[in-house]
């Protein structure tokens, strides 16, 4: 095996969090399919790394919306087109 192919070592790291968080991290992970607590740690941490402008409140309006989908709360576009009378064929006041 090839020294590209030999997988990076990895270090322990030890955190602090309540006896309630840990609950939710562990409900969490089992929930999502991951297979172990460690990976979906390693994955969190990934994405806070990577995508560091994605942040709290972009992740609960993401959660918002799904919460929205399903629940049957959603609208077609046509549905909002035809509410709100935006329809193709009109012309946009803008555009004269």
């Amino acid at each position: 095996m090839s020294e590209a192919d030999t997988p990076p070592d990895k270090t322990t790291v030890n955190i602090r969090m309540t006896e309630t968080f840990l609950a939710d991290v562990d409900g969490t992970w089992k929930e999502f399919g991951y297979n172990s607590r460690s990976e979906f740690i390693r994955d969190a941490l990934r994405d806070a790394v990577k995508h560091p402008e994605f942040n709290r409140a972009d992740l609960k309006a993401m959660l918002a919306g799904e919460a929205e989908i399903r629940e049957g709360r959603t609208y077609s576009s046509d549905e909002v087109k035809d509410k709100y009378g935006l329809h193709a064929d009109a012309v946009d006041e803008h555009d004269e």
